[in-house]
């Protein structure tokens, strides 16, 4: 056990933290317009950089086709809710309404995080 790298992640005791879960799903917004399409989603990948680039955002993907319209999944690394919302209205594709988002609490490993700078190699 580091006590330090725990200190520094803001670890409790047993090495985890709080953290937002939140499931994207398909949203009531139906956008035709291929290039508008296209820029919504060029900016929607450009905030998952974004706030990954800050450590606001530790997991980030899609999932596979299912029938229960899931899309995707963030884990943002703050324990608010509020904060959470705030971070989420910076998604242009969340704003327009193509996704809907469900926040939960999650409780993990405080070193999720620190798997981005190797992901990014």
């Amino acid at each position: 056990y580091d006590s330090a790298l725990a200190r520094k992640l803001g670890a409790d005791a047993y090495g985890m933290k709080a953290y937002v879960f939140v499931s994207l799903k398909t949203g009531p917004t139906k956008v035709t317009d291929k290039v508008k399409e296209d820029s919504l989603f060029a900016g929607h990948m450009h905030n998952i950089q974004r706030l990954a680039d800050e450590g606001k955002l530790v997991v980030a993907g899609p999932f596979f086709e299912n029938s229960a319209a899931y899309r995707g999944l963030f884990i943002l690394n703050t324990p608010s809710l509020e904060e959470a919302q705030k971070l989420l209205e910076t998604d242009p594709t969340i704003r327009e309404k193509i996704f809907e988002v469900e926040l939960s609490k999650w409780y993990g490993s405080a070193a999720l995080g620190e798997y981005l700078p190797i992901h990014t190699k």
